[in-house]
């Protein structure tokens, strides 16, 4: 079976993980890379990249329906909420750590920073978070592989960069930083998930749906339940984080939609029961909406679409 992936470090560690896991159970898999709109122009902000980070699932999408892979593997978090129903989520692989990670040059923590330190993000999500938690830091756009982001740490061209931690224990790679608490830093959706896309129907469902695990896919589609009302998806501020309680009677949901500044939030924090999570998380997703959340999202949509047309026009300078 051919797995098609990105070309990233990470995006290749991933897969590599996968096609591990299938030999495991006695299928083997050959790697297909497939270069993305967003791996060509690392020049801008992802959400201003063919429609933002969702592009690059719907062009491994778009390859899988032209039968040219039978399996692709994705950070659950960069998957859009409303997806083909051809082309199912065949498994959610064991949840990584989901938190994000501060990187300082020297162990500098958040709360240490010196005022106007600047903090380099991809996310919109964090750099909105930082700009609520810490207003008198400056945020700037960091794009690149890993590598790149910590030598521009090292260079002194940021003071702080942001990144999600299992991006970094995917790697092995054991740099000591700032744990970020989802109390202030809700992640994103499904952040530190692993999805493995199929076709339906096909021997590639049927083999890579022995990799599931049931509680990260259980508290992984709490969380997208919670943002669905919210539109916007990724390239949006919108946090949401659940997990089970020790006793696996509830769940801990944490959902929170932010303007891009930071200055402006809707959040909700609450327990739900294990049995009808699925409802209750209904219900709180739409209450999300009711306080403030979807018009947020939708001015901060607005917003970016008018920063867009302003960068296209002064490529034409």
């Amino acid at each position: 079976m051919i797995i098609g992936t990105r070309g990233s470090q990470l995006a290749l560690a991933q897969t590599k993980n996968v096609a591990r896991l299938l030999k495991e159970q006695g299928v083997e898999t050959s790697l297909k890379i497939i270069k993305t709109s967003g791996d060509r122009f690392t020049d801008r902000p992802l959400h201003a990249v063919s429609g933002g980070v969702g592009a690059f699932v719907r062009e491994l999408d778009d390859v899988m329906l032209a039968g040219e892979i039978d399996i692709a593997v994705h950070s659950m978090k960069d998957m859009p909420t409303v997806r083909p129903p051809t082309l199912p989520t065949a498994s959610v692989l064991k949840r990584d750590t989901p938190f994000d990670i501060l990187l300082t040059y020297d162990g500098t923590t958040l709360d240490e920073l010196p005022e106007q330190s600047i903090i380099g993000t991809s996310s919109l999500r964090r750099a909105a978070q930082i700009r609520r938690y810490r207003p008198d830091l400056i945020t700037q756009d960091l794009r690149g592989n890993i590598d790149t982001r910590l030598r521009k740490l090292k260079e002194g061209q940021y003071d702080g960069i942001l990144l999600a931690r299992a991006g970094l224990e995917r790697l092995g790679w054991e740099l000591e930083g700032e744990i970020l608490s989802p109390d202030f830093f809700c992640p994103s959706p499904n952040q530190g998930t692993v999805a493995v896309v199929t076709r339906a129907g096909t021997e590639a469902e049927a083999a890579v749906s022995r990799l599931e695990d049931l509680e990260s896919r259980i508290v992984t589609e709490i969380e997208r339940i919670l943002i669905f009302e919210l539109g916007g998806g990724c390239t949006t501020p919108i946090g949401s984080y659940a997990e089970l309680t020790q006793d696996k009677k509830q769940i801990h949901v944490r959902a929170e939609v932010l303007s891009l500044d930071g200055r402006e939030a809707v959040r909700i924090d609450e327990f739900i029961p294990m049995l009808g999570g699925i409802e209750k998380a209904r219900e709180l997703g739409h209450r999300l909406v009711q306080m403030g959340g979807k018009r947020l999202a939708e001015e901060a949509l607005l917003q970016l679409s008018r920063d867009s047309c302003d960068c296209s026009d002064d490529s034409y300078d």
